[in-house]
């Protein structure tokens, strides 16, 4: 029987504390008809940018219980923007820090999180006749910058 050994939470223990900050992004695709419903507020379970904004830094908070090789870090702050580029809405996360390792998953989870929250809000405006998504879909999830201090 071969035996593999494989690294639990790497050890970041001989690193600096420096400045850290991360910023990612990406969007959700909707139908003409759903950009509409949610500009002029007429979701039924309530504002998608503002639970989606909330769903993203929770998310951003919760990374290491969800990614489980990363570290629990002290976050300093967290800033959530949305915009429309035709019917895809962008949400952008970035994140900052000081500690010894990097916060880009941070920022990334807070995407993902805020878009599928966007879209679980708005599915039942999203689907077909036959129950499919012809339109949504999430998109283009990125690190768009990555800073690290001396």
């Amino acid at each position: 029987m071969s035996e593999k050994s494989i690294e639990g939470i790497i050890n970041i223990g001989q690193k600096p504390v420096v400045e850290r900050r991360a910023t990612a992004r990406g969007r959700v695709l909707f139908s003409q008809a759903t950009k509409d419903a949610i500009v002029s507020s007429q979701i039924k379970k309530g504002d998608v940018l503002e639970a989606s904004t909330i769903a993203a830094i929770q998310a951003v908070k919760d990374t290491p219980r969800i990614i489980p090789h990363c570290h629990p870090i002290p976050l300093e702050g967290t800033t959530v923007d949305w915009s429309w580029e035709g019917t895809g809405l962008w949400c952008s996360v970035t994140v900052s820090a000081h500690y010894k390792t990097g916060i880009e998953m941070e920022a990334l989870t807070g995407v993902a999180a805020g878009l599928l929250c966007a879209f679980d809000m708005v599915k039942s405006l999203e689907k077909d006749d036959e129950g499919q998504y012809p339109v949504a879909r999430i998109t283009d999830l990125e690190v768009v910058e990555k800073f690290k201090g001396n």
